[in-house]
């Protein structure tokens, strides 16, 4: 009789034990303790200034924050899901300089960084197409000019054809 106490006994440590095992891991996530920031994914990756990124961070239950050179520093809010993800926006500074840049985010006070997160690509040049010339080439000129005659030629050519119709 007293082995099969001892085993019962046993027994019940080990539920004991194991359900102990099974809890600690969630108090401990739930804590913040647990944040261990993967998994850094930036949306889109290239992105021209004042666009805005999407930052996905794996392992942050409790939020936190990202901080780049491109943007300062934004707030990462939880959200529900499998990998204890949260997500944060960021608006790229308008006087930021084409390259690429880090991120590093900071979850419950561990950091993790990304290098090379996301690219930023200079403005676009607005207005007259693009060009940076001043002024009509010497080139273009004789183009038109060329244009404006045939125009002339071709004008008193059908005005002559159409007078001498009348005629008959």
């Amino acid at each position: 009789m007293p082995t099969t106490r001892v085993l019962a006994a046993s027994a019940v440590s080990a539920a004991a034990v194991a359900a102990l095992g099974l809890a600690a891991p969630v108090a401990v996530a739930r804590d913040g303790m647990g944040a261990r920031p993967s998994n850094i994914v930036v949306l889109p990756s290239v992105i021209a200034r004042g666009g805005q990124i999407t930052v996905t961070v794996d392992g942050c239950p409790g939020g936190g924050f990202m901080t780049s050179p491109a943007f300062g520093q934004a707030n990462l809010t939880p959200i529900n899901g499998a990998n204890q993800t949260a997500k944060g926006r960021a608006t790229i500074n308008d006087n930021a300089r084409p390259g690429t840049y880090d991120i590093t985010v900071n979850c419950s006070g561990r950091t993790l960084t990304r290098p090379a997160a996301f690219t930023v690509i200079g403005g676009v040049r607005g207005g007259l197409g693009g060009s940076v010339g001043t002024g009509a080439t010497p080139t273009d000129m004789a183009i038109g000019g060329g244009l404006v005659a045939a125009a002339v030629v071709g004008g008193g050519l059908f005005w002559m054809r159409r007078r001498a119709e009348r005629r008959i």
